[in-house]
């Protein structure tokens, strides 16, 4: 099975801050060439470094149905960019027949169950960022690296890859 990683996971300097969080299983996995890394804000086009973003007005479901925006700590509107990103991400993913993601918790594009919350404050908030929306909606399914059973997985997959 061939899943997708943020790619700042997987150790590339994409984040708002030109850093990574790399989480060494996962890119584990993508060097045993079961994963493959995406960033949705990169494939919108955003820069790196850029000012960081949250979720106004709602989560990701409510950017796609055009109640809530996704807005950066300078002021500006990038809501555009993180819906061509997603976009652009679940293309890449549908072309793969990738039906699983590993992706940054919190994150306005990859947050599962939790985001911040859209005050630039370093509170978090119930929802989902505006990929992960995406991605749940056309039944790929979303974990972030803080997911209890995501070291089974790895393992699991890791496993699987040396007996193929």
């Amino acid at each position: 099975m061939m899943i997708a990683i943020s790619a700042c996971l997987a150790g590339e300097a994409v984040r708002y801050d030109g850093s990574h969080k790399l989480y060494a299983p996962l890119k584990a996995l993508q060097n045993s060439g079961m994963a493959v890394p995406v960033c949705p804000e990169i494939l919108g086009g955003l820069p790196v470094p850029r000012a960081p973003a949250e979720i106004t007005g709602g989560e990701g479901c409510d950017v796609w149905a055009g109640t809530a925006r996704v807005t950066g700590s300078d002021g500006e509107d990038v809501t555009g960019a993180f819906k061509q990103g997603a976009l652009r991400a679940l293309e890449h993913l549908q072309q793969r027949n990738i039906t699983h993601v590993i992706l940054k918790a919190n994150s306005p594009s990859c947050g599962s169950g939790v985001i911040y919350s859209g005050a630039f404050d370093g509170t978090l908030k119930s929802g989902n960022g505006v990929a992960t929306a995406l991605f749940e909606a056309n039944g790929i399914t979303v974990w972030h690296e803080d997911h209890p059973e995501l070291p089974a997985l790895i393992e699991q997959l890791l496993q699987n890859g040396k007996s193929a």
